[in-house]
């Protein structure tokens, strides 16, 4: 009863002290409102709202020397690896190139490389890739550098795989398994992730592995009923039927993105327009050619496979004449011959083409051995009988021994330089003088109204003069036989 008494004095106050239209304002407001004679007649002591709100932090009861008040941002750990190679034939200079590549590709996938070792063996070793022995010492290297994962230059057995893993007690992989984790971080289209995904199914099928409860039979028992009986199927035996389904939906949906990437084709072989593909060792400039060639604005990084889908450009040559430029995905020695069957469709680009050029890097230590690997990989698509022109890119930065000796060797090549701008015109005239031309050359006075033939003329063709005159367009050109039949009822009597 007091308290509302206490209220109705506070309310009377107010209405007496402030206008109408303050009174709510007042009201809602602690430090108008307070009065002495009512509030301390309120139990303890009273706080601001903000003190209320508030927590308070008692001192001396935190468990560590000192209060952390600040974030401690960590830099994240990279995987710490150690590379193996063995040395079958060649050189030293061989060995140190090809594990050296392997370097640069665990550092393009984020790993750091703390060691490399090679042993000299007639061929791998058919239980543990480098011997027991030496895979004694491998141990005492990864525990020494601390490392947890291997390396190995080579594709693995799973024999191969599981011995070396008991004896090291680290994570081993192969070059394979490498190049794909790094197809899998750089894929960005639908059909890239696909190629892929793909070809990591099929590299994991046969390496499937299964650890106590996982190996158990899953049966049916005695109260299972009709044709539930008997030894039943492993747990891996299921993990490897879901992959073999996986992998057939994904086929089937890779061909299915062939179809759309077909159609386009055809529609460039009915407007005869000339292909062009750019194909390469990986990171020896294809990307940045193609951008310094048509603008095109393709990601250009210096890292292995920096760029996988196939990129399709517009250029001109010098005289005119219009051709498509298509980047391939870059080749590596040994590439996997998953990877191969699963880009297959995108590497058609290279054999539907009518001219090849073939990027070799001229600052590489050994470029004979690019040039020996792509063409391998031309080889495996079928694409041995189209034209090749061999572009030794990054002329700037090559030895010029190295330049003269692959000029010489090579007697279809030239050398540019794509970040420089060096050698691109010469370049862009042997393309116009490599492309097929079309095979009939042909004089017509084309009406005003069908210049449309005209139009077809300067896209499908090669225009030699044109002049305008009084009765139509006198053109005079060299075209393909489906347009000169369309041109043959304007051509002059004098020129037949």
């Amino acid at each position: 009863m007091t308290s509302s008494s206490s209220s109705s004095q506070a309310t009377k106050r107010l209405a007496h002290t402030y206008p109408e239209g303050l009174r709510a304002d007042a009201l809602m407001e602690e430090d108008v409102a307070w009065s002495h004679e009512v509030d301390t007649e309120r139990d303890g002591d009273q706080f601001d709202r903000s003190e209320r709100a508030a927590l308070r932090r008692v001192a001396g009861l935190s468990t560590e020397l000192e209060d952390v008040t600040e974030v401690e941002y960590r830099q994240l750990r990279l995987e710490r690896v150690v590379l193996v190679g063995v040395w079958t034939s060649g050189t030293v200079q061989d060995a140190d190139n090809s594990l050296a590549e392997l370097a640069a590709l665990a550092e393009t996938a984020g790993a750091m490389v703390l060691d490399g070792v090679i042993q000299r063996r007639d061929k791998p070793d058919a239980a543990t890739y480098i011997g027991s022995g030496k895979a004694d010492e491998l141990r005492d290297i990864v525990l020494e550098t601390g490392a947890d994962t291997v390396i190995c230059d080579g594709e693995l057995s799973p024999g191969q795989l599981i011995h070396l893993e008991d004896i090291v007690k680290v994570k081993i992989i192969d070059r394979t398994a490498l190049i794909l984790d790094i197809f899998a971080q750089h894929a960005k289209s639908r059909e890239g992730k696909a190629q892929v995904a793909l070809a990591q199914m099929q590299y994991m099928l046969p390496r499937l592995r299964g650890w106590g409860q996982s190996l158990s039979r899953q049966m049916g028992g005695g109260s299972g009923g009709l044709a539930t009986r008997g030894p039943g199927e492993t747990k891996i035996e299921t993990d490897r039927r879901r992959i073999r389904e996986k992998m057939a939906k994904m086929r089937r949906e890779i061909a299915e993105m062939k179809t759309g990437r077909e159609l386009k084709r055809q529609e460039r072989r009915r407007n005869k327009v000339p292909s062009v593909a750019i194909a390469g060792y990986t990171n020896a400039g294809k990307s940045s050619l193609l951008n310094r060639l048509t603008g095109a604005g393709v990601l250009v990084e210096n890292a292995l496979f920096a760029t996988l889908d196939p990129t399709v450009r517009r250029a001109e040559t010098p005289s005119g004449r219009l051709y498509t430029l298509a980047d391939t995905v870059g080749f590596v020695r040994h590439l996997p011959h998953h990877l191969v069957e699963a880009f297959r469709s995108t590497m058609e680009e290279v054999g539907d083409s009518d001219l090849i050029l073939h990027v070799v890097d001229g600052s590489h230590p050994n470029p004979e051995e690019q040039l020996a690997a792509v063409r391998e990989v031309i080889r495996d698509v079928g694409a041995t009988d189209v034209p090749e022109i061999v572009v030794v890119n990054k002329a700037d930065a090559a030895d010029p021994l190295v330049l003269q000796r692959l000029l010489r060797v090579e007697k279809h090549s030239i050398a540019v330089s794509a970040r420089t701008g060096r050698g691109i015109p010469e370049l862009l005239a042997l393309i116009d003088a490599e492309l097929p031309r079309p095979s009939v050359e042909i004089e017509a006075l084309v009406p005003y109204t069908h210049g449309k033939l005209v139009a077809r003329a300067h896209t499908e063709g090669e225009v030699i003069s044109e002049e305008h005159t009084a009765e139509g367009t006198l053109l005079k050109a060299r075209v393909h036989e489906e347009l000169a039949a369309d041109l043959a009822p304007y051509v002059p009597a004098s020129a037949l």
